[in-house]
């Protein structure tokens, strides 16, 4: 394609103003972005980084931040989502910008409340870490210029005075490396944690930083300016929230699931109701076996639980009549007879499945709506056990379940951190004696799935016969209770036709 002279200047012009826009790779999110997205764009931008954060989230658990494992695993996601990973590139515009404006969004619903902001702090400080000690010598140079935390060089002449006073003071340096390295002088404000840990020299109110150690400067900087920009966005909140366009996507983005909704299964009437005993103990994640011990110790599940545990039994493959049938057999064991049941129950349960009202094919909760919405009260077994559960009834219930110590001791500081679904992820392969599963566990049915495959060495959960053509299961035995053992479009909707389905379970 031939530009004319004019087409030519024109193309020019927009390529310098785009490399002025970004003229780096790495950026402290300082200005917010002018520019008009469509929703589409919007909701798509957001989607990915949020990907991108719980990759990075799971890895700096699953690895050791900064290893090679650790540093290929973050940078092929990187690549994979579109975000900026070679800092040399020069055409990378759209990565560039994409990361801009995705990270404002992500602010926006994440700035909510104290856990929110506490969350996308650290996961945005461990991209940024990153990606910063990805840079080159020189480029790390621009960049500080950039942000304007271009520090003070010493000379040669006050470093080789200083030379036995800065090998002393910094560790893993020899006088051959002091010679070697670049010194920056620094205020104690912004080097205060090299301070703590003795790893610079201190003199007349300044410290000597070798330019190995800049990293940490620029991140404590990174972290004031985060901190600050998301308690000020929080402010804002309400203003935002009068927009009827984008209130709804950023309530959904900070407990959002990006996975697949588990709405269509493959397994639905693959499975008897009596293999429902056996697969709680092998297959379901804490949170489900939980509601499915309640419901067979007291023959009732309050609203909150029906909801959980029933969308999830409909996505592990339970048909509506088979649902029926269960919850009935259940509850027709406690105070509600068969009659009630019919009349109070069994029209919510068909709602369920998009067989009365709206006729909604309602979808099976993730992970983060369970944690982050709904808690569960006096009386309730709903939600999430590593997030709302006292730390010392969880460890009991993990002795119960036979987890070693040393399983429940890594679990706890898991939950201790705030990193519940990644405390599942080790429930998961604590329970099926794996190193690591090879996948971010998202939602209960994922859980399940997973399981089954890794349990059935890859197939598929198959439904057994007998000879006379009834379910034949593999073990019948009930679980014993000292027994050993981001969102699409889609979702949002559904999530949003769930709270209307709430008031068919209103009766306990």
């Amino acid at each position: 394609m031939e530009f004319s002279s004019r087409a030519r200047q024109k193309h020019a012009r927009l390529a310098g103003d785009r490399r002025e826009q970004y003229p780096h790779s790495l950026q402290f999110y300082l200005e917010p972005p002018i520019e008009s997205i469509s929703l589409v764009e919007f909701e798509s931008f957001a989607i990915d980084r949020l990907k991108l954060l719980k990759v990075v989230e799971n890895l700096g658990v699953s690895h050791v931040k900064g290893t090679d494992q650790y540093k290929t695993k973050l940078e092929a996601e990187l690549r994979r989502l579109k975000f900026p990973y070679r800092a040399l590139a020069e055409d990378d515009y759209e990565a560039r910008r994409k990361d801009h404006i995705s990270h404002f969004i992500l602010r926006l619903a994440y700035c909510q409340s104290e856990d929110l902001r506490r969350w996308f702090l650290q996961q945005e400080m461990d991209l940024f870490r990153y990606r910063f000690k990805e840079l080159t010598e020189g480029l790390m140079q621009k960049f500080l210029e950039h942000i304007n935390l271009s520090f003070e060089a010493i000379g040669e002449d006050l470093k080789n005075e200083l030379a036995e006073e800065l090998f002393a003071s910094t560790p893993g340096f020899s006088q051959l490396k002091v010679k070697e390295q670049m010194f920056y002088k620094v205020g104690l404000a912004d080097a205060v944690d090299l301070f703590r840990t003795r790893r610079v020299f201190i003199k007349d109110g300044f410290a000597f930083v070798p330019f190995k150690e800049i990293d940490v400067i620029v991140l404590n900087n990174y972290r004031t300016k985060l901190s600050k920009a998301l308690a000020l966005t929080a402010r804002s909140l309400p203003s935002i929230q009068s927009d009827e366009r984008l209130q709804p996507l950023l309530s959904h983005l900070s407990h959002s699931y990006v996975g697949p909704d588990y709405s269509v299964q493959k397994n639905t009437g693959k499975i008897s109701l009596e293999q429902i005993d056996s697969l709680s103990v092998k297959s379901f994640p804490l949170c489900m076996r939980q509601l499915h011990r309640a419901l067979r110790d007291s023959h009732h599940l309050r609203h909150g639980g029906r909801m959980q545990y029933g969308l999830f039994l409909k996505g592990i493959g339970l048909t509506l009549e088979q649902a029926l049938e269960f919850w009935k057999r259940e509850f027709i064991r406690g105070k509600v007879d068969a009659d009630k049941f019919d009349k109070g129950y069994a029209y919510s349960i068909r709602h369920n499945y998009g067989k009365e009202g709206k006729r909604t094919d309602y979808t099976p909760y993730s992970c983060m709506k369970i944690i982050m919405s709904n808690p569960p009260s006096q009386g309730d077994y709903h939600g999430c056990p590593f997030r709302h559960s006292d730390p010392e009834l969880l460890k009991q219930k993990l002795q119960l379940y036979k987890i070693p110590p040393h399983g429940i001791t890594q679990i706890l500081e898991l939950v201790k951190g705030m990193h519940y679904q990644l405390a599942c992820q080790k429930y998961f392969e604590l329970t099926h004696d794996v190193d690591d599963i090879g996948f971010s566990l998202n939602h209960p049915n994922q859980y399940f799935t997973e399981s089954q495959k890794l349990l059935s060495g890859g197939r598929e959960l198959k439904k057994e016969f007998n000879n006379s053509g009834n379910f034949q299961q593999k073990n019948n035995s009930q679980e014993s209770i000292n027994s050993s053992s981001t969102p699409t479009s889609s979702n949002a909707t559904a999530d949003t036709e769930l709270e209307g389905l709430e008031a068919y379970f209103t009766e306990d």
